[in-house]
């Protein structure tokens, strides 16, 4: 698609659109209303303004957009908008042995069970290893700060399919 498609759309459209790149309604919004982007520099730009807006709701909205890592089929049709996007990023688990595949569900879980949402990580480019173990650095820390870290990722995973998208 390109920028002149993505600043022509209806806002209908462009929230739907957008919507596959990050979740959070706040987000949404604010990137629909900060068209027309001049070129991707702009689309980034507008995009990294809106995140310091971002409220600890409006990150749990982008985050309940994600698949848990390494069980992206079975969440293929809750999260069917980003399921192409999500399956890309998550390439690397598809070579993972059942040991760490087995081990990233039940961090995954006690992840979930202790701040109350998934684990969020950028994992374009990340072994399933590497992505096991930043999920079990970041399991002692508080809430606070999974959410700040999560934010972060959300963020740069934001980031990269925005420039898949334009």
């Amino acid at each position: 698609m390109s920028l002149a498609s993505l600043n022509a759309m209806s806002a209908t459209e462009a929230a739907d659109t957008l919507r596959t790149c990050c979740a959070a309604d706040r987000w949404v919004e604010g990137m629909v209303a900060a068209r027309p982007f001049a070129d991707r520099d702009d689309l980034h730009r507008k995009a990294e303004a809106l995140w310091p807006a971002m409220t600890e709701r409006d990150w749990l909205a982008a985050f309940d957009a994600h698949p848990r890592i390494g069980d992206v089929k079975s969440l293929k049709a809750r999260y069917a908008n980003t399921h192409a996007l999500a399956s890309g990023e998550q390439s690397s688990t598809a070579v993972a042995s059942d040991d760490v595949l087995h081990r990233l569900k039940d961090a995954n879980d006690a992840y979930h069970g202790k701040f109350g949402f998934i684990f969020i990580v950028c994992a374009t480019g990340k072994s399933a290893d590497e992505m096991l173990a930043l999920l079990e650095a970041r399991l002692p820390n508080s809430r606070a700060q999974e959410i700040e870290n999560a934010g972060r990722e959300q963020a740069k995973i934001t980031h990269l399919r925005l420039d898949k998208l334009v």
